[in-house]
């Protein structure tokens, strides 16, 4: 377990830029994986098919962990940073500006594939499949993010939290799963910039309600399923939360 004086990066506001330009990068790499895998397999006519499609975002996931974890904890979505806030892991006054960032990232994703690509495949959007309600897909999105979350805050390393084998293999890990046998149900978004991002730049955004409320109400879940499983946060986490400066 990783204590904050161990992790003088994290509690330096100094550095906070460091932090916020990983939280846009990684959340860029994500976007332009998940959404254009999407994009590549109809421009590819079939060449990526559905289970690589699933597979490469928690593959990405996994790499960004690994090499920016400890810069910026690697959230790569607003649902993980507000799991890690409820969890007493993180300070309420960053959670704004990493959302931001992220929200950036993803946008810029977007507008990079589209820039490319045109609006093919839709920009990899995440949508209810052919005959699935839009609240089966919401369902489905709150549960898969809830899992998410017990996953991540049950794995991530101390207070720099989302860092480490651990948390990365079981992250991506678990994101790919996922993806594999719920993808043609609700898309298996759990973030909603990586479903808000495409759905703008592509000026759609009839089902974005269910990619935003799902991963919220699921990290609520999935916080209070890690307080019954651990009760209290880490001390070492409660301390990083309370002594890092915006």
């Amino acid at each position: 377990m990783l204590h904050p004086q161990n992790a003088p990066d994290l509690l330096d506001g100094k550095l906070e830029w460091r932090r916020l330009f990983a939280e846009a990068w990684g959340t860029f790499l994500l976007v332009v994986v998940a959404a254009g895998a999407g994009v590549v397999a109809e421009k590819s006519n079939g060449a990526i098919t559905l289970g690589m499609a699933v597979i490469a975002p928690g593959l990405m996931v996994m790499v960004i962990i690994y090499f920016m974890g400890a810069v910026s904890r690697a959230h790569l979505n607003p649902a993980v940073t507000l799991a890690f806030t409820l969890r007493r892991n993180f300070p309420w006054r960053r959670v704004h500006c990493y959302i931001i960032a992220q929200i950036i990232g993803g946008i810029v994703a977007a507008l990079f594939l589209r820039n490319l690509f045109g609006t093919i495949g839709f920009l990899g959007v995440t949508h209810p499949g052919n005959g699935v309600g839009n609240f089966t897909a919401l369902a489905m999105e709150i549960l898969l993010t809830a899992g998410l979350m017990n996953t991540i805050l049950g794995t991530a390393s101390g207070a720099a939290r989302n860092i480490g084998s651990n948390g990365a293999l079981a992250a991506g890990g678990y994101i790919a799963l996922a993806g594999l046998w719920v993808a043609p149900i609700s898309g298996s978004s759990m973030n909603p910039v990586r479903s808000f991002a495409p759905d703008l730049i592509r000026g759609d955004l009839s089902t974005t309600w269910i990619y935003i409320a799902g991963p919220i109400i699921g990290a609520f879940i999935g916080v209070g399923f890690e307080f019954i499983l651990k009760k209290k946060a880490t001390d070492a986490g409660a301390i990083a939360a309370q002594g890092t400066s915006s």
